[in-house]
C-alpha cells in the first residue's frame, strides 16, 4: 500500500473487506489515538493471524514492561532503520522519537548518525551495541554486553535491547521487499 491510497478505501474493497470485527476495532483504535491507520498495519492486513503477530510482537516490544523508556526502544528502532535505509521505520520512529523526546532534531540526527546527537553515555551504550547487532551479528561478544552492564542496564535490558533490534531488522526488511510507504501524517509530526 502506498502513502496515497486512503486507509479506508482500502479496507472496503477486495480481501481488505472480509477484516473481523476485531480487527476493524483495533484499525478504529489507531483512528482514534494516532488520526490514521499506519500502513505498516494495513500492509499486514491481507493476513489476520499474521496482522495479530506482527502486532503482538509490536505492542509487547514496544508498549510492554521493560527497562528501557519508550524513547529508548524507539531510539533502537530509528538507528537500526537507518543502518538498513528503512524509509518507513525512519519516517515513523523518527517522529515517534521526536515526539516523545520534546526534540523535533534529535529523530534526524540518531537516522542520520546517533553518534552526532546529544546523547548520555547510556544511551550511547545502547545505539552502539544495536547497531552493532544490525551490522555484524556473529561479532557480539561478552564485551558488548559488559559494556551495556557497565552502562546501567540490566540483563534483562540487554534482552529487550536485542529483542527490539532484531525485530526492527525483520521489519526494515519487510518494508524494503514489499515497498512499504509511510503514511504522509508521519513526517509532519512533532515538528
Amino acid at each position: 500500500m502506498t502513502s496515497k491510497e486512503s486507509p479506508i478505501t482500502a479496507l472496503e474493497t477486495g480481501p481488505m473487506a472480509e477484516l473481523s470485527p476485531e480487527t476493524r476495532a483495533y484499525f478504529d483504535k489507531c483512528q482514534e489515538k494516532l488520526g490514521m491507520i499506519p500502513n505498516v498495519l494495513l500492509a499486514y492486513a491481507f493476513d489476520e493471524a499474521k496482522l495479530q503477530a506482527f502486532s503482538m510482537l509490536y505492542n509487547d516490544l514496544m508498549l510492554g514492561d521493560s527497562g528501557l523508556s519508550k524513547l529508548e526502544r524507539e531510539m533502537i528502532a530509528v538507528a537500526v532503520s537507518s543502518v538498513n535505509h528503512c524509509y518507513y521505520c525512519l519516517s515513523a520512529h523518527g517522529a515517534a522519537v521526536r515526539q516523545l523526546s520534546g526534540n523535533p532534531a534529535l529523530g534526524e540526527q540518531i537516522a542520520m548518525n546517533y553518534r552526532a546527537a546529544d546523547l548520555d553515555a547510556r544511551q550511547t551504550a545502547m545505539l552502539d551495541f544495536s547497531v552493532k547487532l544490525t551490522e555484524q551479528p556473529d561479532k557480539i561478544i561478552e564485551a558488548d554486553r559488559q559494556a551495556l552492564r557497565v552502562a546501567g542496564f540490566t540483563d534483562r535490558d540487554i534482552w529487550d535491547i536485542a529483542a527490539t533490534a532484531s525485530f526492527f531488522n525483520m521489519s526494515n526488511r519487510m518494508a524494503s521487499a514489499t515497498d512499504m510507504r509511510p503514511n504522509d501524517d508521519y513526517h509532519a509530526m512533532a515538528r
